[in-house]
């Protein structure tokens, strides 16, 4: 897919945010380009979820700048898209919660008709396009929410833990769903605590750990051996609070604090 103007590559500088009195994301540095699927990894508390929202726009950071290719703010808006664990389903039936967002840019309704149905076809919940969206199943308000995407045809989706309450079977439509959403020309920044997920996925592998991006490579070579060391502990699926032992964890106690 081309676009008129493209608005990657994002460029995160020297991101800091802070809740509570803590410093939740601390000094973060990386710059997404168009190609690859990009991961996020790393244990619970980490800042996965507010990276992406700080990317998005949701949040703003206490300190640093996040920059787009494009400047025009109205163009960023429109040409990136989050998904969040639960997505929220309109009071309306599951092709009308495709329809809306088309409608509100304004295109026009034989258009609109014409990219709500291959996107249903495309999530495989064409059978469901007159069910009302509150009343299916969590993995199916997961393809309408994936398919709501597909026909808006973003640059940019950023996915929050798409897959956290789905079983196998919802797993790898999902995933197979993202997949052809990057086919398509979108490209993929995605959290997920599921690490035969990531290596399924990710192009490259980014890792976080109390709000500090620690690692970024390609996802062979991170999965076959990180070089960071509470990578490597992960990984290996190490409780990285009791592997670093109660000196360390009282200094990157105090590194947290600040």
């Amino acid at each position: 897919m081309t676009y008129p103007t493209p608005i990657l590559p994002l460029k995160l500088e020297d991101i800091s945010f802070e809740a509570g009195g803590k410093r939740l994301i601390k000094d973060l540095n990386c710059t997404f380009d168009a190609e690859p699927r990009s991961v996020i990894i790393g244990p619970n508390g980490a800042g996965k979820s507010l990276f992406l929202k700080i990317c998005h726009g949701l949040i703003s950071p206490h300190t640093g700048h996040v920059r787009w290719n494009d400047a025009n703010e109205k163009s960023v808006r429109l040409n990136q898209a989050m998904m969040l664990q639960r997505p929220v389903m309109l009071r309306r039936s599951v092709s009308a919660n495709i329809h809306y967002p088309l409608k509100l840019r304004k295109i026009p309704k034989s258009e609109r008709n014409t990219l709500v149905e291959d996107a249903l076809t495309q999530a495989g919940i064409a059978r469901l396009r007159d069910h009302p969206a509150r009343v299916l199943s969590i993995g199916e308000q997961q393809k309408l929410a994936l398919a709501r995407v597909w026909a808006l045809k973003p640059q940019v989706l950023f996915l929050d833990e798409p897959t956290a309450s789905l079983d196998p079977a919802a797993t790898h439509a999902v995933e197979e769903i993202i997949r052809a959403i990057h086919a398509q020309g979108t490209k993929i920044i995605m959290t997920t605590h599921d690490l035969a997920q990531a290596k399924r996925i990710a192009d490259e592998i980014l890792f976080m750990f109390r709000g500090r991006l620690l690692e970024r490579s390609p996802a062979a070579s991170f999965f076959e051996k990180p070089e960071n060391d509470l990578a490597q502990a992960f990984v290996k699926g190490e409780l990285l609070w009791w592997r670093l032992g109660k000196a360390n964890r009282r200094n990157t106690d105090k590194q947290t604090n600040t």
